[in-house]
């Protein structure tokens, strides 16, 4: 505990500190007296029980003069303090090698007042010179007009300013009244290069864009608070992009981030910067007609920079792509259809538009076959996994995790004309729930076609059958093929597969299969259709050729393509695919999305298409059609399989019990090389779920304008002896009487 100094003490302490004071104090080299002491004496000494001692008053006197001095001199102390501070803070920033993680983070916590001006003269900021924007040789760029105000504000170091201009015919930058001249000559641009100018200035202004957002950690603080090295990094996106930046400028913000806006020709482009916190948010609008997703590897390199220091984790980029803006009725060439733009179709809202995915990375963009565009992008949704899982899994320390790696990588996703086709988590509900329902309900299934299928599974599942003679797979898309052989190699891997002498690690590879890359309308109209429809007999057939199961894993009945109608509607083809089938042959295909409790009914719906291939079904001669649903196939609704019978006796085989479905199952489905079945989801309660439809089909069933004379509320209940159900699909039938 501390006591307070005895009375005597302070006043000698005060004699003193007086005399020094005015000893330091002095004018013109004279010591002056600036403080005088007038002592008083008390006439009677007063006596106490502690002491007795004698006391003294001191009056002091301040000179105006020193005040302002002492004033004057402890403001400067406390600038130059914070100056010498922040020069340090920024030393360190821009070499940070020697800092820890937790040092760096703490140095770029403060928030510090704005320097004046002999600060950023004496840090040589006023001296940057920015690189000019450039154009692409040969690209005609409209007249313009260029209107800026320029003005300090608190807390930025200096505004950046540069213009691309026209003048005469030629392009001349504007750097602080310098003008910079583009060494390229148009003339030397070559003709496809005109032609890809000529894309990029369709539709350049029309009220219709694309945005490209992106957000970047773990980015260099050095490079993030550098005017210099970002206008470098946007000119060069923007060349890389064949875009045309008209003029930008870049802020210096105190004591570092920096912001920067350009205007391109196409819209605009702009970022800001968090060095301390190594992050860089950007944004990239078009509204030409060049796409901006092939532009996220340049902006990965060029802006993705990683820091120096040995403590710094790769840079992460998080992005998501969105359409703005109006195209129906705009678009000069016919009538928008946004079912017909990938981009606004799956791929743009259920990839591109999402911003949260920790991994979202395309391994295939926009590949063009000759039929139809591919993507392949491999996502990491955190609502589904964590990012440190899949870390974790690559490691070899013997954790959960690292042994069943299966479980927590990226789901791999693939879109044909930007419509999901098939997932890697996907993969077995889908394609075990097409081929293995019909499969083990045929007796003894040798032949099997399969129409589409380019990714390869269907195939796979079908060989895992060890009564299969031959499969023949009919893809008119060979590119496909070959881009899912490389990109998604999971889909035709037949390599746990132990059958017979003939077997391959390559699915495509096994004997038994056989893949043609042809029109399978062609195939089955030249092999067994005929002109008239109906007309052809089983005995011009070639019996030997026909199959006992039929897959059509294809298009959707709803899709606007011309070929999707055909495949679904077309009467002479249908029938050709009744005469393809032995007598107990069965003929299977998906039909789309299944419908919803408040669905209107297929044939005033969307699903037109998949009700008249039903009702063709029905007349070509199929006893007994059937449609059943699975919920997992990861396409963000439950997906429907259509299956029909040729004969009754097969039908009956449908509705077999779990137990028997499962004995049948071990008896027919090849083993892996570990002993263990090679189905990853269906089995026999599997099956047994899809014996019976829905109530939400039946519902839809009823709701057509002709409403069928089984939907009534008194038949449905047993009274069917008043009508007379002819029709090969009735799911009110299956529901209430089969």
């Amino acid at each position: 505990m501390c006591n307070p100094p005895p009375n005597n003490m302070l006043r000698r302490f005060s004699s003193r500190a007086s005399q020094g004071i005015a000893a330091l104090f002095s004018i013109d080299g004279k010591n002056e007296e600036l403080i005088r002491t007038t002592p008083t004496r008390n006439n009677q000494q007063q006596e106490t029980s502690d002491n007795d001692q004698e006391s003294q008053q001191h009056t002091l006197y301040f000179n105006p003069v020193v005040l302002f001095g002492c004033f004057i001199c402890a403001v400067v102390n406390i600038y130059i303090a914070y100056y010498a501070g922040t020069i340090v803070r920024i030393l360190m920033l821009h070499n940070p090698q020697h800092l820890s993680v937790p040092q760096a983070r703490i140095i770029g916590s403060s928030s510090p007042q704005a320097f004046n001006l002999s600060i950023a003269k004496m840090m040589n900021w006023s001296a940057k010179q920015l690189p000019p924007p450039t154009v692409i040789p040969g690209k005609e760029v409209p007249p313009t007009t260029y209107t800026s105000k320029h003005f300090g504000v608190e807390g930025s170091r200096q505004s950046y300013d540069l213009h691309l201009d026209r003048s005469d015919g030629e392009y001349e930058c504007e750097l602080f009244g310098v003008d910079v001249r583009d060494t390229d000559s148009p003339e030397e641009s070559s003709d496809d290069e005109e032609d890809d100018i000529d894309d990029l200035m369709e539709g350049l202004h029309l009220p219709a864009g694309q945005h490209l957002l992106v957000d970047i950690k773990n980015v260099d603080p050095i490079f993030l608070n550098s005017e210099e090295r970002l206008a470098e990094a946007m000119i060069q996106l923007v060349d890389e992009s064949k875009l045309t930046l008209l003029s930008y400028h870049c802020h210096g913000l105190v004591p570092v981030g920096v912001s920067c806006a350009g205007v391109l020709l196409e819209s605009h482009v702009a970022f800001h910067t968090w060095p301390t916190e190594g992050v860089i948010a950007m944004d990239l609008f078009t509204c030409g007609s060049g796409k901006l997703i092939p532009t996220l590897p340049s902006i990965q390199k060029l802006f993705g920079v990683k820091a120096a220091n040995e403590y710094a984790d790769d840079p992460m980029m998080m992005w998501s792509h969105k359409l703005r803006g109006f195209r129906k009725g705009f678009v000069p060439e016919g009538e928008y259809n946004h079912r017909l733009n990938p981009l606004d179709a799956d791929l743009g809202s259920e990839i591109l538009g999402s911003h949260d995915f920790d991994i979202k990375k395309p391994l295939v963009s926009a590949a063009k076959t000759d039929f139809q565009m591919v993507d392949v992008y491999e996502v990491l949704d955190p609502k589904k996994r964590r990012l440190s899982d899949y870390y974790k899994s690559l490691e070899d320390d013997g954790s959960y995790e690292s042994l069943h790696p299966e479980f927590f990588a990226p789901d791999h996703i693939l879109l044909l004309d930007g419509i999901v086709q098939s997932t890697l988590y996907g993969d077995a509900p889908y394609h075990e729930s097409i081929v293995h329902p019909a499969m083990i309900t045929h007796p003894n299934p040798k032949r099997v076609a399969v129409i589409g299928g380019g990714e390869g599974a269907t195939v796979r599942e079908i060989l895992k059958h060890s009564t299969l003679e031959k499969v023949v797979m009919i893809e008119i898309d060979g590119g496909v093929v070959n881009l899912s052989t490389k990109y998604l190699p999971e889909w035709q891997d037949c390599s746990s597969i132990a059958h017979h002498d003939g077997c391959a690690e390559w699915c495509f590879d096994d004997e038994r299969a056989d893949l043609r890359v042809e029109d399978a309308l062609a195939y089955f109209n030249d092999n067994f259709g005929s002109t008239s429809s109906i007309s052809k007999s089983v005995d011009e057939t070639d019996l030997q050729e026909q199959f006992d199961v039929l897959i059509m894993d294809c298009l959707d009945p709803n899709d606007d393509h011309p070929f999707a109608k055909v495949l679904y509607t077309d009467d002479g083809y249908v029938t050709s695919l009744y005469d393809a089938l032995t007598d107990d042959g069965i003929l299977v295909a998906q039909v789309g999305e299944a419908p919803k409790p408040r669905s209107p009914s297929d044939e005033n719906g969307d699903f037109e298409n998949r009700s008249t291939m039903i009702k063709m079904l029905d007349a070509i001669g199929f006893k007994s059609i059937h449609i059943y649903e699975e919920s997992h196939c990861q396409f963000g609704a439950p997906w429907t399989t259509l299956i029909a019978f040729k004969d009754v006796e097969t039908r009956k085989r449908w509705y077999r019990s779990s137990a028997e479905v499962e004995l049948d199952l071990s008896r027919r489905i090849l083993p892996t090389k570990d002993g263990k079945t090679s189905l990853r989801y269906f089995d026999g309660a599997t099956m047994k779920s899809y014996q019976m439809p829905s109530r939400a089909f039946e519902d839809n069933y009823c709701r057509q304008q002709d409403k069928p004379e089984e939907c009534a509320e008194k038949v449905r209940f047993g009274n069917l002896k008043k009508i007379n159900v002819s029709s090969a699909y009735s799911p009110v039938f299956e529901r209430h009487f089969a």
